[in-house]
């Protein structure tokens, strides 16, 4: 987490916008002024001690994911005192995302915690298809999903996954695009932006990643905790046109965007029919 957000976070405490547990917090001693080289440190004696924690999320990346995917909710998550965020990828090379963002991994998937508190994949397209089709991959991620207390994805994250077989039975979202695959998987669709079943959350395309990480905080922490989060983002979408799903779009605009993954879906079907443990 950056200096700027454990300060913002720091003061919502102090403020007393987490209760009853801040409220009855003893107040924090005011810090000597700090020298220009001085480490800066801050009491944490405000805190309410439920919004520390100490999570160990791995995110996976992979060559040519949707940067967006992964970025909104590595925001999210590493505004959360206390946790552990490390980036995963199958080796320590840096990886490319499909517009071209490179990543650097901190982890190889040998070197993650076997127990994790979140799994977190981040959707795509050709790169996506190659996850799926990867089985060395997918049963590290089914491997590492079964021991998480949660495993999340945005976009077509959830078609891995599904291919890890992680989908059976559960209620999940993904892309509009991808969204009728979600039964090739045995998944319940869900038209929401997110979706949570039990230890299972999805979201819907790219930017519902915001949402997500957000709806996590929550849920690690406490509504005013995940306030703070959003306030600190400014995270409150005016966007200039009403056509973000297939509902608002103009239905020319919808068709031209759908055409665009007539063969991807396809790809998917397939692979759907391998997906572990079919």
């Amino acid at each position: 987490m950056t200096q700027q957000r454990r300060d913002f976070l720091r003061h919502l405490a102090a403020a007393g916008l987490a209760g009853s547990a801040a409220a009855t917090a003893q107040a924090a001693e005011p810090a000597p002024p700090a020298k220009a080289d001085a480490t800066l440190t801050h009491d944490m004696s405000a805190f309410p001690p439920e919004w520390m924690g100490k999570e160990q999320i791995a995110m996976l990346i992979y060559p040519e994911f949707t940067a967006l995917d992964l970025v909104g909710p590595h925001y999210m998550f590493t505004s959360l005192w206390g946790a552990k965020v490390q980036l995963v990828a199958a080796s320590k090379d840096p990886v490319r995302s499909d517009a071209g963002l490179t990543f650097i991994p901190d982890l190889t998937l040998a070197e993650v915690p076997a127990d994790l508190d979140i799994l977190f994949v981040p959707g795509g397209s050709q790169g996506t298809l190659k996850v799926m089709q990867d089985p060395k991959q997918i049963a590290w991620i089914a491997d590492r999903a079964r021991r998480a207390k949660l495993v999340a994805s945005v976009c077509t994250g959830s078609m891995i996954l599904g291919q890890a077989g992680l989908l059976r039975g559960k209620r999940a979202t993904t892309h509009w695009a991808t969204h009728a695959l979600l039964k090739d998987f045995g998944a319940v669709p869900v038209d929401e932006r997110v979706v949570w079943d039990g230890g299972l959350v999805t979201g819907a395309g790219v930017s519902a990643g915001l949402d997500l990480g957000l709806s996590v905080v929550a849920r690690l922490r406490d509504k005013p905790y995940a306030q703070g989060v959003q306030l600190l983002a400014e995270y409150a979408p005016q966007p200039p046109f009403n056509a973000g799903t297939p509902k608002s779009a103009p239905t020319e605009v919808h068709q031209m965007m759908g055409s665009m993954f007539d063969a991807l879906r396809a790809d998917m079907r397939v692979s759907a029919k391998t997906a572990l443990g079919a």
